[in-house]
């Protein structure tokens, strides 16, 4: 889903929403860091700005008019992507303000953060390394936006895709999004290049050249935004899933498929790292061992123990151990389902039924055993230490990805004045009796 560079034909920035409420006025925050977050989750220190491009990708298939024997007819694919990044410091007492729309698409709410609409890019420390977010099915690019904004904190530039067919707005057939979550991770990733090259228009070159390190790449997906990572990264997808009734008519998935020349062409060593959350394909057949053998790239896995969309095992736990020659890890939210780590927070307005959905828009965010701050704070940290690890070589970040396995098993061992002691094993980050639940799993090639 990615191989030569594209034109861009369209790039549009979002007008300004200045807010001025105090924070604790504000329902809806994406930012919170809770006081038991394990110490990576903080924000970093610079301050973040915000900005809305549209991005044109040509002559792409147009799976929801395709028909079963018939050419595929191709399309211009739009595709609407948030940018975070290090920007120059945002005025005092700002709020930042998002619009968005929920899981109940009738529903525009407020959603609020610390980036700065459209704020002056910050290139002191740049280029930044790049990082892409993809969305579940269906979702949005602000899903994920607590761990967007907190990255960009830290010194990346995070692009979030809305992937067309499958937001929340225009959900559309599943074939749609089954062939083109990594041909739109891959064309992002060539866009963002061409922003940092100066390729694109004037609004674009002023805002993102010199901000931007493509050759350090990461990949972030949740549920099909996962699926997408998995085969982007090199897990070509399996003969039955080419054939599969909810595939695209006419074998169109076989572009992706392991073994093909095309697909192992497309795959892109600018891509240094994937972090895929809760997975989804392996219990509908779409990869099998010998596919998923030739992913080379780090990875890092989240999943509930308790999934029932995307499966725990059988699941991503299949996904995670069959990836053989990569560095990989798994993080387990025991008893959590496949709302774990990445949604945002519900918004308030989405607790309420509503006549046209089997049930409330909350429930398609919130965990009935994690809190959603909770779960986003833990994202937040061990996605910290995974990309300052494999992006930027980070050696003080191994310790927080060395842990025993359990958390439960880890013995907490302490002086009176707080100095570890040798046989101190608790994980690294994580204050006394606040890593309860977790379970981190570490395989090397």
């Amino acid at each position: 889903m990615k191989t030569p560079s594209h034109p861009l034909c369209a790039l549009v920035l979002a007008l300004a929403l200045p807010v001025t409420l105090p924070a604790w006025a504000l329902d809806n925050r994406i930012d919170q860091i809770r006081p038991d977050a394990p110490e990576l989750a903080a924000y970093g220190s610079m301050a973040i700005g915000v900005r809305t491009l549209q991005l044109v990708n040509p002559a792409q298939l147009d799976i929801v008019r395709a028909k079963s024997g018939e050419l595929i007819p191709s399309y211009d694919r739009r595709l609407t992507v948030e940018v975070w990044y290090p920007s120059a410091p945002a005025p005092a007492g700002h709020t930042g303000e998002y619009r968005v729309i929920t899981r109940d698409p009738k529903s525009e709410v407020s959603i609020y953060g610390k980036a700065v609409r459209n704020a002056e890019p910050d290139r002191s420390r740049g280029p930044y390394p790049l990082v892409i977010i993809s969305h579940g099915y269906p979702g949005n690019r602000y899903l994920l936006s607590p761990l967007a904004e907190n990255l960009a904190s830290k010194g990346y530039v995070v692009a979030s895709i809305d992937h067309t067919d499958s937001t929340y707005s225009d959900q559309a057939a599943f074939a749609s999004t089954l062939l083109n979550r990594p041909l739109d991770q891959l064309f992002v990733l060539n866009a963002m290049a061409q922003l940092q090259a100066g390729q694109n228009s004037d609004a674009a070159r002023g805002a993102f050249k010199g901000m931007i390190n493509a050759d350090q790449t990461a990949l972030i997906g949740y549920s099909m935004g996962g699926y997408g990572v998995v085969n982007t990264l090199g897990g070509g997808f399996s003969e039955k899933a080419v054939s599969s009734p909810m595939a695209p008519p006419n074998g169109a998935l076989k572009a992706r498929q392991a073994g093909q020349t095309a697909y192992t062409a497309s795959l892109d060593p600018r891509i240094k790292a994937g972090i895929a959350i809760a997975p989804w394909g392996w219990n509908a057949g779409l990869w099998d061992a010998q596919g998923l053998a030739q992913i080379k790239t780090p990875m890092f896995f989240m999943a509930g123990s308790a999934d029932d969309v995307s499966g725990y095992s059988p699941g991503v736990r299949n996904i995670f151990e069959a990836s053989t020659q990569a560095p990989r890890y798994l993080l387990t939210f025991e008893n959590a389902n496949h709302n774990a780590a990445a949604p945002m927070p519900a918004p308030k307005e989405t607790w309420a039924a509503v006549p046209h959905l089997p049930s409330i828009p909350a429930n398609h965010y919130i965990d009935a055993v994690w809190d959603n701050t909770r779960m986003n704070n833990i994202a937040q940290h061990f996605a910290t230490a995974f990309l300052g690890k494999y992006l930027r070589q980070d050696a003080a970040m191994e310790p927080y990805l060395h842990l025993v396995e359990s958390a439960q098993s880890g013995k907490w061992s302490a002086q009176a004045n707080g100095t570890l002691n040798s046989d101190h094993t608790y994980w690294k980050g994580f204050a006394r009796r606040t890593a309860v639940g977790l379970k981190l799993e570490k395989q090397m090639p």
